[in-house]
């Protein structure tokens, strides 16, 4: 007997491949609808046997001529449906990726629950018509309970295809992308940086995996002076195709040091490119203890960036919309501020959490995996520094960052303070270069939520 065991990285590939994959849901409701449908042909035979319906009177009472005109207005509705969402979809496609960024396809419009589950619907509903139209066939008896449920699938297409235009049209507004990748940046942020700041700046931090029945969990955070080693006993370079990281089993990092009583660094941060033959893990301590293919995979690479431990990506994201805004081409400034108001959620979120290179240590308190992540000033530095080259020449822009900073100032701790002053000394720099009227460079100055109609005048 062949045992086929599945590694972690291949595994990850396929479920974030099955994430953002249209065509999955409606295989899965081809083999629903079969299903589904033989319990429905027993269901409604054993419901004549027992006297429930007449054949002939039940339900609809519908004839052989009517029932398969019935059955085919609702086969032609569910293909027609079917078809202006696939071409929708695609037309949808295009206008975000041409006017927002093209990273907002695959986390945002393809992972769409609603989409996936409305197609699926319609999928269900053309199968189970032509089905019960076969089943037909040149009868005179007509399967009553059959046509009953295609009615009711046939309504709730209708009900469903209604909807998806209302959902889509509000979905393709630029409030509600960027609130949607505000959302998954979020939830990413928490579960990487799951350990509020304390109001002083940290070194460095290390997290404790408490290694329970062979299960891995992380259960507290404790401050650590940072790591000085030297140089590595031994390097682990990657093999196979160039990518990009997308994730990192931690866990098993965490099991594979300890098995060996050793320590692994992991050189690139989550959303790096790595090509072929750069280094991929340092490892400190008895490093001929451990197999290189074990580590090797334990990191799932991908063509693209993904957010699953990506906490950078939402904020990239979240640029490239605002930047796309402000391009001569596009010229939408209000769109760019509507992007801001994100940044300015995730960049709160962040500044209120602890965020030093990690080591991540074992149940008994020993350091086994590093693993870096990005700090304060990276965030600060994503989110203010391309914006305000690009639209330091718009009122609204200037504006609407200089609020931005002023209330991230008054809200985050002490030690998040030096490098959003630095950027408001930039910001300054900037607008005094782009506005050469006194009265443009007065009102310029002034901080406004709103980017322009609600100043706040203190």
């Amino acid at each position: 007997m062949v045992k086929f065991n599945m590694t972690w990285n291949r595994r990850y590939s396929l479920m974030s491949y099955a994430r953002s994959s249209l065509w999955i849901v409606p295989v899965i409701a081809l083999v629903t609808q079969i299903v589904l449908k033989r319990l429905a042909e027993r269901l409604g035979s054993w419901m004549v046997s027992q006297g429930f319906y007449d054949l002939k009177t039940g339900f609809f009472a519908l004839n052989p001529a009517e029932a398969h005109a019935f059955l085919d207005r609702i086969f032609t509705l569910a293909l027609s449906s079917l078809v202006f969402t696939f071409g929708s979809l695609l037309v949808a496609i295009q206008v975000a990726g041409g006017q927002y960024t093209p990273r907002i396809i695959a986390t945002t419009l393809l992972h769409d629950k609603v989409i996936r589950r409305i197609v699926g619907l319609f999928v269900v509903t053309l199968l189970w018509a032509n089905r019960t139209m076969v089943q037909l066939g040149n009868s005179d008896v007509v399967p009553q309970f059959q046509v009953f449920l295609a009615a009711v699938l046939g309504l709730a297409s209708l009900i469903a295809f209604m909807v998806l235009i209302d959902y889509a049209a509000k979905l393709l507004r630029p409030v509600s992308l960027v609130r949607r990748v505000s959302e998954q940046g979020l939830k990413v942020i928490e579960s990487v940086y799951p350990n509020p700041t304390r109001n002083v700046a940290e070194a460095a931090i290390k997290r404790t995996w408490k290694l329970q029945s062979g299960r891995s969990r992380r259960t507290a955070l404790h401050k650590l002076p940072a790591m000085k080693r030297g140089s590595p006993d031994r390097i682990i370079h990657h093999s196979g195709k160039s990518g990009i990281v997308l994730a990192v089993n931690l866990q098993m990092l965490v099991v594979e040091a300890k098995r060996a009583e050793s320590i692994i660094e992991f050189v690139p941060q989550v959303g790096d490119f790595i090509a072929v033959g750069e280094p991929l893990f340092y490892l400190y301590g008895n490093a001929g203890a451990i197999d290189d293919r074990k580590l090797l995979a334990l990191v799932a690479l991908g063509s693209e960036r993904t957010m699953e431990q990506d906490p950078m990506f939402s904020f990239r994201i979240e640029v490239d919309i605002a930047l796309k805004a402000l391009s001569p081409a596009i010229n939408d400034p209000t769109t760019a501020v509507l992007a801001i108001d994100q940044l300015y959620r995730l960049l709160r979120m962040v500044g209120t959490r602890s965020l030093q290179t990690a080591e991540i240590t074992d149940s008994a308190g020993q350091p086994r995996v590093v693993f870096r992540t990005p700090n304060w000033e990276d965030f600060v530095h994503i989110t203010f520094r391309e914006i305000r080259q690009c639209g330091a020449g718009s009122l609204q822009i200037v504006r609407r960052l200089r609020a931005m900073i002023i209330n991230l100032t008054q809200t985050l701790p002490e030690h998040r303070h030096p490098a959003l002053r630095e950027e408001l000394d930039l910001l300054d720099r900037a607008v005094a270069q782009n506005f050469m009227l006194p009265e443009d460079l007065a009102l310029a100055s002034i901080p406004d939520s709103q980017g322009l109609g609600g100043a706040s005048h203190t």
